[in-house]
């Protein structure tokens, strides 16, 4: 009976601390803005800001005239309040002391803050980690695991609608792509 009682114990310890399955962006996105984003017309790039040189405030925010989707603030419900992981890439706002990022966007592709457009506000999370991680290349993909809000956040950087207090922010390692 003890043997069976430590088992039990020890399934269930390991299933607290696993890590919640990985949330695809698109749930993030209601499905009317999937289906507009589908049938968007190409954009063009060609624009100081795709060579990586910003010349005003607001990198990540969506110039004047591209179709309503891609200002999008609209959000999913369901997705307020539900423990997450998800996987993209940093964009540094804040950093500690001793130089580990505490605040940072989290973004669904590499050099979303240098690619024209950026994602909608809805495909963006502010992420808040008081923990701290070293950052050295914005192209290394990280997971976030926490808690997701429904919160609109607009600074002189980007606009986003959702934030995340992260429990936990690590890099993405090989054995995760299995």
């Amino acid at each position: 009976m003890r043997a069976l009682l430590l088992a039990c114990l020890m399934s269930f310890c390991a299933v607290a601390w696993a890590e919640p399955p990985e949330t695809d962006w698109l749930a993030l996105m209601p499905q009317s803005d999937q289906k507009a984003l589908e049938a968007m017309p190409e954009i063009d790039h060609n624009t100081p800001e795709s060579a990586g040189a910003f010349t005003q405030k607001g990198g990540l925010k969506n110039p004047k005239g591209l179709p309503a989707v891609m200002y999008s603030t609209k959000t999913v419900s369901g997705m307020d309040g539900k423990t997450i992981r998800i996987g993209g890439y940093p964009v540094p706002l804040e950093t500690d002391a001793k130089g580990r990022s505490t605040v940072f966007f989290l973004v669904p592709y590499p050099g979303a803050c240098i690619h024209v457009p950026p994602p909608p506000p809805n495909q963006l999370i502010l992420i808040r980690y008081p923990k701290g991680l070293k950052l050295t290349d914005i192209y290394t993909p990280l997971w976030a695991i926490g808690t997701l809000k429904i919160e609109k956040v607009s600074n002189d950087l980007a606009d986003a609608a959702y934030a995340m207090d992260a429990s936990k922010v690590r890099v993405v390692e090989d054995k995760d792509l299995n």
